[in-house]
């Protein structure tokens, strides 16, 4: 046999070797996709943790710690699942105070009470009128913002809790300055005023306004543009803070990491809170108020029964002391819903 035909018998005979599978086009397509997308998904976590680090060191350098800011002694029970926090709106201007009033050891020109639910569906912030007329725990009736000027922060919480019944959870409190430098790092915020007037050298227009944070410093302190004083000036800080909430939840903002950033170290640099307040407290209720948007955000007033002259012949503002009540049962019970219906503004 010749060598020729050896080779071809043999190649005949023996075993076939197996034919490659073709590649599926799609499947490795996909592969490729996911491996890629956790590679880059482990890049953003990088940079996450390292962005949120940063804002973690800012907030913490710079605000302040509020010592001892609860009172001793009995208190109200504390809350199950809701949260309640107290934001001071402190001034500690000197030369330009527009009011002329400044009392000694400085003043809460905004008192707001934050009621979140345990539901965590939305968010009920409620003013608390600076002239309201209130029993201040050791120095009998007086205005409510005469307990900062009196005892600071602590005589402030315990005023609140002694006017609701309800214990302060936390409490934050920010200077106006803050407010301007807030407004700025969002590049501007939109509020809508429920009437025209001007102040400050700012004209605003009934409606929506776009401010930046000199305009918005403006807005948020006037009172004398208006014939009911306080009443309308507390709903241009509510239509504020709305405002603020409108612009950090924006796409501009959630999407821009130097604007957060920015947004963070203006408001930690005018801020104090108690310090349960840390970053990872504030990143735990934002994340259980994920859900939440601007339309969530109800904001209304402390019930009032109009204005009034005191024993010492000073201006103030009455207290509904029974709607004041039925508010008490209502933050207690965590149905501020019912209460709202039942007590429309």
């Amino acid at each position: 046999m010749s060598e020729r035909r050896a080779a071809r018998q043999a190649a005949e005979t023996a075993t076939p070797a197996p034919k490659r599978k073709r590649k599926r086009p799609f499947l490795v397509a996909l592969v490729a996709t996911l491996g890629s997308l956790v590679g880059i998904a482990a890049v953003v976590a990088v940079v996450a943790s390292v962005f949120l680090g940063g804002l973690a060191r800012s907030y913490d350098a710079g605000k302040d710690v509020i010592r001892d800011p609860f009172p001793t002694g009995s208190r109200p029970a504390p809350s199950t699942g809701a949260q309640n926090i107290l934001l001071v709106g402190s001034d500690s201007r000197s030369n330009d105070d527009p009011d002329g009033d400044r009392a000694a050891g400085g003043r809460s020109d905004t008192l707001m009470l934050a009621h979140v639910p345990a539901d965590r569906k939305g968010v009920y912030l409620m003013s608390i009128m600076r002239d309201s007329w209130v029993d201040v725990p050791g120095r009998g009736m007086a205005k409510i913002n005469a307990a900062y000027a009196w005892g600071g922060v602590p005589l402030t919480v315990q005023t609140v809790e002694n006017l609701l019944d309800v214990r302060i959870d936390h409490v934050a409190e920010i200077d106006f300055a803050g407010f301007r430098d807030m407004t700025d790092a969002l590049g501007g915020v939109t509020v809508n005023a429920p009437k025209a007037f001007t102040a400050g050298g700012h004209s605003y227009t009934a409606g929506d306004n776009r401010l930046d944070g000199d305009a918005a410093l403006a807005f948020v302190r006037e009172r004398h543009s208006f014939a009911d004083a306080d009443y309308t000036r507390v709903k241009n800080q509510q239509a504020f803070m709305r405002g603020i909430l409108d612009g950090v939840l924006a796409k501009g903002t959630i999407t821009n990491p130097g604007r957060i950033q920015d947004f963070v170290t203006a408001t930690s640099e005018y801020l104090s809170v108690d310090e349960g307040l840390t970053f990872q407290t504030l990143v735990g209720l934002g994340w259980s108020l994920r859900d939440v948007r601007p339309s969530d955000l109800t904001t209304f007033t402390m019930p009032t029964a109009g204005t009034g002259t005191s024993p010492g012949g000073q201006s103030i503002v009455n207290v509904n002391t029974l709607a004041v009540q039925s508010l008490s049962q209502a933050l207690r019970s965590d149905d501020m819903p019912q209460w709202l219906r039942d007590n429309p503004q």
